[in-house]
Order: C-alpha cells, then structure tokens, then sequence
C-alpha cells in the first residue's frame, strides 16, 4: 500500500453483488475496512444484479455472509453506520437501457452521500460477460478518460476477477476490449493470493533480511517446492471447472505468481510497475515446456472415490454436473527451470489439486547439502536446511537448521526455527480482500497483476493445454479422493533423487 496515503471519497460499483463472491469475500472484506477505519469517510457500495433486493434486503444478504465468512461478526455499534453505506440495483447487464437506470440511481446515491463521482467498478461475473460489461460502461459514457484524476476530476477504475480467459486467445481478446475502455493505469487484475500476508511478506523476508537474499541462487539452493492443496472437492462449481481444471484454476495464475515472487530480482525501489517488471522477467525466462517435454515435465490426475475425515467420498466423475466421461485434471505438477544466471538448473516442482489431504498452500526453498565431512561423514545424510513459508493455515514461516542434542556425544537432530503470525503480533491477519479493496482505492496497482504478466502466464502453460487437447486417447492418471496425488507425481519429482515435502 502506497505509504501515507488514504483512499478517496468513492463509490464502488459491483457487477454480481448479489453472487457468491459478494457473500463470501467482498462484503466481508469491505465490513473489516469499516471496522478497521479504513474506508473513506464517505462510501457506497453498489451491487449489481438480476436478483430483485430492495436495500433492505441486500443489506440482510451482507449481514449474513459477513455472519458466516467475516474474521469479525457484525457489530451493534459498527453494522448500522456499515449498512447505511450499502444498496442494490436490480437491471441485467445484458439490457441496452439497464446502464441509464443504474447511472439514474449512482446519481441519486452519491448526491445523498456527498460523493464526488470517483467509481470503482468490480467485474465479479463470469468471464463471459466482461466484454459485454465494459462495453456497456462505454456506451453509457461513464468512463472518464485515465488522465482526468491528473486533472483533479473524478476516476474510474476496473477490477476484473480471474480467470482472465481460457487460453491465451480469449485473454488478448478480454484485454483488447478492456482497453479500448480502461487504461492500463486504470484497470487492477485481481489474484488474491498476492493479497494474503505470508504472500506480501515473501519480498520482505527475502529483501529485508541480508541473511536469505545471498543464497538465492543456484549455488546454494537446491530446489524449490510450491504446493497449494485442497481438501475440497469441486462441490458447486462443476460447470466452471469442466471447462477450467487445475491447470488454468491454478497453475496460470497463483502458482506462476508465487514462483515468480520467489525467484525475482531484487526491484531497485517499490514502485508497482518496476516491482511488476521484475516479476515478468521471470515469466518470460520460464523453459517452454513443449510437445514431448509435457510428458516428462508435467503430470495431470483426477481424483477418484476415497474418503475425507474417514467419511466416503464420491469421485471427480460422480460429483453433480460432471461427465462421466470427463477428462478435466483435478491434480497438476510440474518441473519447471527459470533460465537465468541466478537459477540456471535449479528445478522448482509444482503441486496443485483438489481433494488431497489438507487444506494447505507453502513455499519450500531446500539448500544443497553440505559436504560428505565432519557431521556429515559416516553417517546417514544430515536433513538439509529449508526455508518454508505458510501462506495458508498457520500463516509464518520456518527455516529448518541442525543443532546438537544436549550430552556427551556428537548427535545431531532437525531442529525449526519457526515464526507464526498470530503468536507474534496477536489477533487474525487481515483477509486477501481487504488489502486488494483498499489498495485499488488508493491506486496502488503492486499487487495487481499487470496485462503482459497474464499473457506470458497464458503463453507458458498453452503448449501443455494443446498437447492434452491434441491427445484424447491416454488415460488420464487417477488418485483416491484423500491422497496426495497421483503416483506419477512421486515419479516426476523422485526421478531427480528428490521427494515432496511432507505438509
């Protein structure tokens, strides 16, 4: 967040208010930042939708999502002054004559609230509608041109969700249709993974710290885990997901932007689009997996009946709105190499799916292993160190080191030094949302990821999409619902004489 600057008087407009990420995240998010005092004094949000709330009832819809999903339930003293804040307009987006009744009722709204103008307008819709939603904001004319806040007028800017297409074709198309509309300056794609703490707090450990920065590299690290797991099946969001799986769900986007934490320069100052640069050298310096090398580098699964808790689950093909035929991945992982100078033939293996053991996202940087002499001679393999960031639960990090056991012999056992969040600074961190919200608030676009950044993402992992396309006859590898993949993802990462990391 942009030092000592607080957000503006705004009004944020949000397209599928009344949807499940509004429920879930959004309004919570924006309760918190009321809470916290964070929000700008005078505020509206605005959902968008076909549901036909009154105020009343979207604020009824809030409360209850902020009830069940909130790190703090709704409050006698802050709900009433938070509510107040929030209204619904029912129009279709589809509708021509829809955006003259919404501009009618922004009007309305932000005169009563004293609001200057400045809108924020959140695409939380399906990707299918962004090109129809943005041209409608066009036709509509409201839309000042990027340079008006220069020219102290008010802003507008765009939030677009993910996914950002399904293949590098339909992102060039979403993006070509944004920006005849938003400037780049105006438009923020959202990842919010970039938004949790463990995840921003990954360039401080490595740029504030003069101990990590100087083993980043391929002469002291021996490779790089990243695993995001699951413990959910695909639940409601079979018909997206048939058309997705872990690949684009994850991979394109998460994934690649947490490698591309790990593994950047160091940016010469905090500046988002300097701190971006160096995020999309890393992208751009990505091995092109391609035709033969998609079978030896990557290995996709799906999951199979198992069991969760002990209790029966169903597999990937039963679950509600799947084919029984389908051959969507559940599960990826991959060996991938940056081609640069600071980790020439360093691997760094992927993991991602769903239904695996537990809920759980970290980074694991392993050193190389110090000489066969000293501790290390004539003696089983003393661990290697490992510095392991938690994104997610348990939100800290730990680096492994070896230490003696207290006696009279020479015996060396693991031990972690190990930093926890809640332990450290009391209370619970804030959630992803509520840092993106307030950021694009402000106007700080580092966390956001920038359109060239998607397209090179996109551009990684399209020869892996079109040689499974291309091959429809190899069967696609199984796991039972509760394992942690497929066997063919210890083959991948054992063949280098390596093994995933225990979670």
């Amino acid at each position: 967040m942009l030092e000592g600057v607080g957000p503006e008087p705004v009004t944020l407009v949000i397209f599928g208010g009344a949807g499940d990420l509004a429920h879930r995240k959004l309004l919570p998010a924006l309760y918190n930042l009321h809470v916290d005092g964070l929000l700008p004094p005078r505020f509206a949000a605005v959902g968008v939708g076909r549901k036909a709330l009154s105020d009343d009832a979207y604020r009824d819809f809030a409360k209850d999502g902020i009830g069940q999903f909130s790190r703090r339930p709704p409050d006698a003293d802050a709900w009433p002054l938070f509510a107040q804040s929030l209204f619904f307009v029912n129009v279709s987006i589809e509708d021509a004559g829809a955006f003259a009744t919404l501009g009618s009722r922004l009007d309305v709204i932000e005169h009563e609230r004293g609001l200057t103008g400045n809108r924020i307008y959140y695409l939380a819709i399906p990707p299918s509608v962004f090109v129809t939603t943005v041209e409608q904001l066009a036709r509509a004319r409201f839309v000042p041109p990027a340079t008006a806040s220069l020219d102290h007028h008010a802003f507008s800017r765009l939030i677009v969700e993910k996914p950002i297409g399904h293949d590098l074709a339909s992102a060039q198309a979403i993006n070509d249709a944004i920006a005849k509309v938003f400037d780049e300056k105006q438009t923020y794609r959202i990842d919010h993974y970039l938004g949790k703490e463990t995840v921003q707090n990954i360039l401080v450990l490595r740029f504030a710290n003069s101990i990590f920065e100087p083993l980043f590299n391929e002469k002291h690290i021996d490779h790089v885990q990243i695993t995001v797991a699951e413990e959910e099946g695909v639940g409601t969001r079979a018909g997206y997901y048939e058309e997705a799986g872990a690949l684009r769900d994850m991979v394109q986007n998460h994934l690649l932007q947490l490698l591309a934490l790990v593994a950047m320069e160091p940016p010469h100052s905090l500046d988002a689009d300097v701190v971006r640069d160096e995020k999309l050298e890393v992208l751009q310096s990505l091995r092109p997996v391609t035709t033969d090398a998609v079978d030896r580098h990557v290995v996709r699964g799906q999951y199979v009946a198992g069991f969760e808790l002990g209790a029966p689950v169903a597999g990937y093909r039963d679950e509600p709105g799947v084919g029984k035929q389908s051959r969507t991945e559940t599960f990826v992982a991959l060996k991938l190499f940056v081609d640069n100078w600071r980790w020439s033939g360093v691997p760094f293996f992927l993991r991602t799916g769903k239904r695996l053991p537990k809920r759980a996202s970290e980074i694991s940087i392993q050193l190389k292993e110090v000489p066969p002499i000293l501790f290390n001679a004539n003696r089983s393999a003393l661990d290697p160190n490992v510095l392991t960031v938690r994104i997610q639960p348990d939100e800290g990090f730990a680096f492994g080191i070896s230490s003696k056991i207290p006696g009279p012999q020479v015996r060396i056992y693991p031990v972690q030094m190990d930093f926890r969040y809640g332990s450290a600074f009391g209370g619970t961190s804030p959630e992803a949302y509520e840092r993106l919200l307030l950021d694009v608030m402000i106007g700080d676009q580092s966390l956001f990821m920038r359109r060239d950044a998607v397209e090179a993402a996109w551009r990684f992992v399209m020869p892996i999409l079109d040689r499974w396309a291309g091959d429809r006859t190899a069967p696609v590898p199984t796991y039972a619902a509760g394992d942690w993949g497929p066997p063919e993802a210890d083959r991948l990462i054992e063949s280098t004489g390596r093994r995933w990391r225990p979670i």
